[in-house]
């Protein structure tokens, strides 16, 4: 469950692979992978029978490793991403942080029995504010696991959580998830922060991150209102930024063509300035303005799984705020 919207995003599978739209989360353990490729075709010959894709499902590695094994399982790891699979980590240590750094985890995991004390028990909620400061810093979400109580729930809201699954959430009599959302003030400050970014979302014109210069050069030519390109990989997940005016003076100059045309668009590309949805105008505001040289570039709007949901153009923020 995403918290902040009570979207359901995922299933979290544990005897059987399970059909339909939603990714999958699957436990995995750790001596799996240390037995090799060949202790993982099980796993992946269920997906295949399920009709599911590797990048699909998220793995929760469990299980410890040790320093004899540590390259082993970097061999592991590297070989499941290299399929497509998203994979996630225990808060509960049992592998090395530079390791869990090293497979760039979708996931950092917040296990039961840490929720259970959080609500009473500082020490273990600065635990999961660290696990939470982790996560961003590697660009993973974090997960509370087996939710069971709304103080629970709340006590992982207060550390940034903002996934979770277990009984608390599970479907009611009328087959439907409810989640306890926290109630919103509407403080006077919270007015001041202006509008919340989804509110002031367009469409963004997106392009494969494999994608040549050319093909930008097509879509800006298409329409002139285009502000941006976006180059997003195989699962929407922004990769680079083009900028209108940027990318068509690199193709005004001199030879600008024949450099750049059947090259990769990405050489022209800049970082994607992303902003989660629910962020509000004022803070939006903020991280334009972080880069003076590009103070005035789109903004990419990101849902819970840092998937590209459209744009916000800055002088809309201006706007809007300036109305607030």
């Amino acid at each position: 469950m995403d918290l902040d919207t009570g979207a359901v995003i995922a299933t979290h599978a544990t005897d059987s692979v399970p059909q339909g739209p939603l990714p999958l989360l699957l436990d995995l353990p750790v001596q799996v992978v240390l037995n090799g490729a060949g202790a993982l075709a099980p796993l992946h010959e269920a997906l295949r029978r399920a009709g599911r894709h590797p990048r699909e499902v998220v793995l929760t590695l469990r299980g410890t490793c040790t320093d004899n094994d540590r390259e082993l399982f970097k061999v592991g790891l590297d070989g499941l991403r290299t399929l497509g699979y998203l994979l996630a980590f225990s808060a509960a240590g049992g592998v090395p942080l530079d390791l869990v750094a090293h497979s760039s985890p979708y996931l950092l995991t917040l296990e039961p029995d840490l929720l259970a004390r959080m609500p009473r028990d500082h020490r273990s909620t600065a635990v999961a504010r660290a696990v939470s400061t982790l996560a961003r810093g590697l660009g993973a979400h974090v997960l509370a696991s087996s939710v069971e109580t709304e103080a629970e729930l709340a006590a992982a809201r207060e550390c940034g959580v903002r996934l979770a699954y277990g009984p608390l959430l599970a479907p009611g009599p009328d087959g439907r998830v409810h989640v306890p959302l926290p109630k919103v003030e509407e403080t006077a400050e919270a007015f001041m922060l202006g509008p919340r970014v989804q509110e002031l979302l367009m469409p963004a014109v997106t392009l494969p991150a494999q994608a040549v210069a050319e093909d930008v050069v097509a879509a800006f030519g298409h329409e002139p209102s285009i502000t941006s390109v976006i180059l997003v990989d195989e699962y929407q997940r922004p990769k680079g930024s083009l900028d209108r005016s940027r990318f068509l003076l690199s193709f005004a100059a001199r030879y600008g063509h024949a450099l750049h045309g059947k090259k990769p668009a990405h050489r022209l590309a800049d970082p994607p300035r992303t902003v989660p949805r629910t962020t509000p105008a004022v803070a939006a505001m903020q991280a334009a303005g972080r880069d003076s040289a590009r103070v005035y570039d789109d903004l990419v709007v990101t849902d819970e799984l840092n998937r590209c949901l459209g744009i916000v153009r800055v002088s809309d923020l201006m706007r809007h705020v300036a109305k607030t």
